[in-house]
């Protein structure tokens, strides 16, 4: 699904927005950096530039990918492919995030912890390698959505150029086409626990459980998809385009997501929609940080 060939903006618009990137990158480029990397379309990009600056100064660039139990494994193996494609050292970082700051238990503040906790152990590393500067890809869509992890990036003095730069997700997936980025129409993988309802345990074997159902969803062709879990109930979130192709397939799929262990399977007619369990907070200011 190509949306950043439906998001209406101008060309002066983009290529205003490309030239400021490009300083940005130049600038953090002067010495050594670290791209806090997953694997998807806006840190691929950031990391492909982050190459080709630092590559013009003679300056070493570390992709730097967490491996942790709120991850997707697939996105290591994507990062490590897409690492390749760029040049850049990939090193990769293990970690048990369920073990800290009481995120087991899932609180509202959960991406705030787990972002701590995350990038000043990829901040760590950085330095370690000799990196002072350290690069992560949030663009300006996310400051629209309860994203209470950004303050933690603030916090520790994490760059994020995609959004100085005032790049949109569809404008960062475009740039990335344009750079030849394998994984530029890559559908967004973030953290496992937000399948789960605020103040729900997580362990490691729901968050495999889930992650084994939506690879499964994935098979059918599906692009967008998310499964909710509520305790033993599996609610499935899929492109409003592709809510038939679930529903002619449902025997297939309440089979499948049955013989993982859920009891009821759910199809949710409103369809996907990125963070979908932070409806109905209070979110106030913390939504844009």
């Amino acid at each position: 699904m190509e949306d950043y060939m439906m998001e209406e903006y101008t060309m002066e618009d983009y290529e205003k927005k490309r030239k400021v990137l490009r300083r940005l990158m130049d600038e953090y480029t002067r010495e050594d950096v670290a791209v806090a990397f997953s694997g998807g379309a806006d840190s691929s990009l950031l990391l492909k530039l982050a190459a080709l600056c630092a590559g013009e100064k003679g300056r070493q660039v570390f992709a730097i990918t967490a491996a942790t139990d709120l991850h997707p494994a697939a996105d290591e193996k994507i990062a490590e492919r897409v690492a390749v494609e760029t040049g850049a050292r990939h090193m990769v970082l293990r970690i048990r995030e369920l073990e800290q700051g009481d995120i087991r238990h899932n609180p509202v503040d959960r991406c705030y912890r787990c972002k701590k906790y995350l990038f000043q152990q990829i901040k760590d590393m950085a330095e370690k390698a000799g990196a002072l500067v350290v690069l992560e890809g949030t663009n300006t869509d996310d400051l629209t959505q309860y994203r209470p992890g950004l303050r933690a990036i603030e916090e520790l003095g994490i760059k994020s150029p995609l959004k100085e730069a005032g790049f949109t997700k569809a404008q960062v997936r475009r740039l990335a086409k344009e750079h030849g980025i394998s994984v530029a129409d890559r559908p967004s993988s973030p953290c496992l626990a937000t399948r789960f309802p605020y103040g729900a345990e997580l362990t490691v074997e729901k968050l495999k459980q889930a992650e084994g159902g939506e690879e499964y969803l994935r098979t059918l062709g599906l692009y967008n998809v998310r499964l909710r879990v509520h305790g033993d109930i599996a609610r499935i979130e899929a492109d409003r385009e592709a809510l038939g192709t679930v529903a002619e397939r449902r025997e297939e799929v309440v089979r499948h997501l049955k013989d993982l262990g859920y009891r009821y399977i759910t199809l949710d007619l409103e369809g996907f929609r990125s963070g979908s369990m932070d409806e109905g907070l209070e979110l106030g200011k913390e939504k844009r940080l």
